[in-house]
């Protein structure tokens, strides 16, 4: 057996080519976490508080905000803090904790973006039975069911990544411990992780798309259909929003984890960025500026 010294600690590196600009990124950061913040703990105090508001798309949207809140949260903080003190290491368990916490809180969220679409297409399909349907029992158990998925689909990547050895290598060429990145490093045989890891992320990305497309084939068949021009525009209103998320959330994802991994570190990063810090911060925004009862 070869000897290797146990890594104890990975190194992010951030952004090694703009090094000289570490504190204007760090303050850019801090700057969209903090909108990300106030935006979305907003737009979930507008909804506690408005009886009008108290309605299934809301109540997912509030969830939603929480969760966006949750995974800023789970990546931006440190990244500043590594940026601004020039402190790239983190330990071994707070790397795996991140890891852990960045996927599980992608995986609702993207279970919660189809369930939304279901809500959508029984409120314009189904406009009379909609208050019958979509019941305050039905929501609550949509939304344990959404938690539910990401913590099934989390624990296993996370269990066998823990289970890996990482001998010489440290260096993590992220602003965060990814985990394509993080399976990389290890010194041991990672062609079953990586399997696993792709098909899960294919089947939560292309699963909850596929029903969320599926959703709003129906939702627009429904729409052409209306007899006025003003019921269609008022009724791709009701969704535009939640399919620019949609767009954004799944496009960015497919291909930072769909795609084979041996794309380039500056891509992958310019991906990651649009998936976690540019979609939470314009999701308060989309969400608040294109509804007018939340305007």
């Amino acid at each position: 057996m070869l000897n290797h010294t146990t890594v104890t600690e990975f190194l992010l590196l951030g952004f090694p080519s703009l090094h000289h600009q570490e504190y204007l990124i760090a303050i850019t950061f801090l700057a969209s976490y903090l909108v990300i913040l106030v935006g979305n703990l907003l737009i979930i105090a507008l909804i506690l508080s408005d009886r009008d508001l108290h309605r299934p798309m809301y109540f997912f949207l509030c969830n939603l905000s929480s969760l966006e809140i949750f995974f800023a949260t789970s990546i931006i903080p440190k990244t500043v803090a590594s940026l601004l003190m020039g402190s790239k290491a983190i330990s071994y368990p707070a790397c795996l904790t991140q890891f852990y916490f960045c996927t599980f809180l992608r995986v609702i969220e993207f279970v919660l973006l189809a369930v939304m679409s279901y809500d959508r297409y029984v409120a314009i399909c189904y406009p009379l039975q909609y208050p019958m349907l979509m019941n305050s029992q039905l929501c609550v158990q949509l939304l344990l069911g959404s938690w539910t998925a990401g913590f099934l689909a989390t624990i296993v990547p996370t269990v066998l990544v823990a289970r890996l050895s990482f001998c010489n290598a440290s260096h993590i060429d992220h602003f965060f411990c990814d985990s394509v990145l993080l399976i990389k490093l290890s010194c041991a045989d990672t062609r079953t992780v990586e399997l696993i890891n792709f098909v899960n992320a294919f089947i939560i990305l292309f699963g909850s798309l596929v029903m969320t497309a599926v959703s709003y084939l129906y939702i627009i068949n429904t729409i052409l259909r209306l007899p006025s021009a003003s019921s269609r525009n008022k009724a791709f209103s009701t969704c535009s929003s939640h399919f620019t998320i949609v767009i954004l959330g799944y496009g960015s994802c497919i291909f930072q984890y769909v795609q084979p991994s041996s794309h380039h570190t500056s891509y992958y990063k310019m991906v990651a960025l649009l998936n976690t810090v540019v979609t939470p911060l314009m999701s308060p925004f989309i969400f608040s500026l294109r509804n007018e009862q939340m305007k």
